[in-house]
């Protein structure tokens, strides 16, 4: 079974950094795209940025020029490195993986338990 573990979450004050990352552990041969996801409380949750196999790579305007997104596919790690950090970017964190190439087959839609980001003010 595949696993997506994120870790990096942290308290830190605006206009600060923090740098994300998530393992997948598991007997996986590939995995298509790595996406970030964020939840903040009473909101729904939103795309923060995406990355393909290839290197491609997709933001969300909120974040364009502040965060970058990348992978280490030897590692199966997915990087998400932020910087000018704002309170509007508190939620909560998640991996995301739409399509891993297993041993055991294709498993979809894998998710992380996500890490908490918390920018004051």
């Amino acid at each position: 079974q595949v696993q997506l573990v994120e870790s990096g979450g942290n308290l830190v004050q605006a206009g600060g950094s923090l740098r994300l990352s998530c393992v997948a552990s598991g007997r996986i041969f590939s995995i298509n795209d790595m996406d970030w996801y964020r939840q903040a409380p009473g909101k729904q949750r939103e795309l923060v940025a995406q990355i393909n196999s290839d290197g491609s790579v997709v933001y969300a305007d909120s974040v364009k020029g502040r965060f970058t997104i990348s992978r280490d596919n030897a590692e199966n790690t997915g990087y998400l490195q932020m910087s000018s950090l704002k309170p509007e970017d508190t939620a909560v964190y998640y991996c995301h993986a739409p399509h891993i190439a297993t041993q055991r087959g294709i498993e979809h839609d894998t998710w992380g338990q996500g890490t908490q980001v918390t920018v004051s003010s």
